[in-house]
């Protein structure tokens, strides 16, 4: 039974960092590329960074040079540095792991788990 469980969340103040992290059980993790979601009230759901199995990375424009995603796989643990964040971040964030053989994108269609999201507000 595929898990993902997501913890680090919070509020933090503008120009903060925290990193997420994701803790996947249930399946071996170095065969599938992983990713992170978030979806801001009233707004869809968008792509914030994924990673393939051979290391390849995406980032959305918007968080390039602020946000570093990064996996280990012995200790199936998926991380989403976020560093110098803005209240735009605002967001619930989501784990994804994409169905295997999958190359990852943005866009999330290939999706294949959603870890149960964790709140990050960025505030004042």
């Amino acid at each position: 039974q595929v898990q993902l469980v997501e913890s680090g969340g919070g509020l933090v103040q503008p120009g903060g960092s925290l990193r997420l992290s994701c803790a996947a059980s249930g399946f071996t993790l170095n065969y599938y590329a992983v990713g992170w979601f978030r979806q801001a009230p009233g707004k869809e759901r968008e792509g914030v960074s994924c990673n393939s199995i051979i290391g390849r990375t995406y980032y959305t424009d918007s968080v390039k040079g602020r946000f570093t995603i990064s996996r280990d796989n012995a200790k199936k643990m998926v991380y989403l540095q976020m560093n110098s964040l803005k209240p735009e971040d605002t967001a619930v964030y989501y784990c994804a792991v994409f169905y295997r053989g999958v190359e990852p994108d943005l866009k999330g269609g290939y999706v294949g788990w959603w870890g149960q999201g964790t709140q990050v507000t960025v505030s004042s």
